[in-house]
């Protein structure tokens, strides 16, 4: 099969599952292309400007927070990140990154009902303090960790 057919194959198939979703009321066209993600704090070059722009300047430190990540990153570019809140009513779970070019890394929306846990890999330049932040019932808490990235995987 040429190429160029298999790739108008997959579009058209995409476009379809796309327009059922959203004729049937299961999926918003907004929603697919994020129309209310907060702009402002993705753009926040540290983490002070972010917390501003979720609205989490007055967060407070919290143990109920659990991150899961390596004391020392081999490789920069793909450090694992794993966050637990176990606080009720948690509602949003972020990843905000110190020393990176624009702090906020992720943010996650988490469902009523749903197990607050969360996990991505990110981009660290260099070492730096990683922080979890969780919206629980209209409150913000805070936690952070040091990761140590080295250079070139040899310890130093």
């Amino acid at each position: 099969m040429d190429q160029t057919r298999r790739d108008v194959l997959k579009a058209g198939g995409s476009a379809s599952l796309f327009a059922l979703l959203a004729a049937t009321g299961m999926l918003k066209p907004e929603a697919a292309f994020a129309s209310d993600w907060n702009q402002k704090a993705f753009e926040a070059k540290n983490i002070k400007d972010a917390l501003d722009a979720l609205g989490a300047g007055s967060a407070v430190s919290s143990g109920d927070i659990v991150i899961t990540a390596p004391e020392i990153a081999e490789n920069g570019a793909v450090v694992p990140i794993a966050a637990v809140s176990k606080i009720p009513g948690t509602e949003q779970i972020s990843i905000l990154i110190a020393k990176n070019p624009t702090a906020l890394a992720a943010s996650f929306d988490i469902p009523s009902g749903t197990d607050p846990a969360v996990s991505t890999r990110v981009k660290l330049a260099q070492t730096t303090d990683v922080s979890i932040l969780v919206k629980a019932q209209g409150k913000y808490y805070i936690t952070k960790k040091e990761i140590k990235v080295t250079i070139g995987g040899c310890g130093g």
